[in-house]
């Protein structure tokens, strides 16, 4: 397993960085791993909301079909999905006050027959620019 814990401080008020988390339809905006929508993607989201999603990660490319597995409006966003080879992936998205602004974290994991030694750490490393990278473009995108 592959895993990924990155927080970022955000200029913005949680509401603001809320909106954008949980809106899968501004994930071109801001998340990097994002490639395209199979279908229509939820503006809003609840627990057992689905959608497919083509992301890529160290230059794999793979079709995921994420479901919503918890929502704690307007605090965390959980998705969870299953690709091609059998990859499982979680991605947990949080938000709380920070000061003046917002603290927001993406916790992500990779499970799968592929995500296990020197690929697994790879993996780890990638996933952790393109969270950092997101976070960053989402950062800009609310301040």
């Amino acid at each position: 397993m592959a895993k990924v814990d990155v927080t970022k401080q955000i200029d913005a008020a949680p509401e603001k960085v809320w909106a954008l988390l949980a809106n899968p339809s501004s994930y071109p905006d801001w998340l990097t791993i994002h490639d395209g929508w199979r279908g229509e993607p939820p503006t809003e989201v609840s627990v057992g909301s689905t959608f497919t999603e083509m992301c890529t990660v160290m230059g794999m490319t793979n079709k995921i079909d994420w479901t919503v597995t918890e929502c704690e409006v307007p605090r965390a966003l959980k998705i969870s999905g299953t690709g091609l080879a059998g990859a499982k992936i979680s991605f947990t998205m949080s938000v709380g006050a920070d000061g003046d602004g917002s603290s927001a974290a993406i916790d992500a994991e990779f499970e799968g027959q592929m995500v296990v030694g020197a690929i697994g750490k790879a993996i780890e490393r990638s996933a952790g620019k393109e969270v950092e990278a997101s976070l960053d473009k989402l950062a800009a995108l609310v301040s």
